[in-house]
């Protein structure tokens, strides 16, 4: 006799549909970003546009559920864009802090006037009720799976 693993149909489903629309968003979106900016790249001067404030690589690393390394590509090509400003820690030389340029700042602007009619299609075929309603629950979802083991 061999053990069946038995996992709730429901709990399958919402994953593979969460999977599928992370898929589906990704190819919609990176389409209608400028040329030359990945979906990474506008999450990056995304997040600092909205924070207003400098943030280390790691940190940054550790906001974006990414290694060290892939925080460091991204970040290296946002610099030679100009999209980035990288300096160092005036106090402790090994660290560096990383702040939005004005460049960066008109390029998140530009990519998100071109997503913009990606989001607005979606917004008006689901209805702001229903995104309401889906929220907490991704984001108590995304709660929930960000915790470490």
């Amino acid at each position: 006799m061999t053990d069946q693993v038995t996992t709730d149909p429901l709990a399958i489903g919402l994953f593979s549909e969460i999977a599928t629309v992370d898929q589906l968003m990704r190819a919609r979106l990176g389409k209608a970003l400028p040329r030359g900016m990945a979906l990474s790249h506008f999450s990056v001067l995304n997040y600092l546009a909205g924070i207003h404030a400098e943030r280390t690589p790691a940190q940054l690393a550790r906001v974006f559920h990414v290694t060290r390394a892939a925080m460091t590509n991204t970040l290296t090509r946002l610099d030679r864009a100009g999209y980035v400003h990288i300096r160092p820690d005036w106090d402790d030389a090994r660290q560096k802090f990383v702040a939005i340029s004005p460049a960066g700042m008109r390029a998140r602007d530009q990519a998100v006037s071109a997503m913009t009619p990606v989001l607005e299609g979606a917004m008006r075929e689901l209805g702001a009720d229903n995104i309401r309603a889906a929220l907490p629950v991704l984001r108590r979802l995304r709660t929930l799976l960000s915790t470490d083991e």
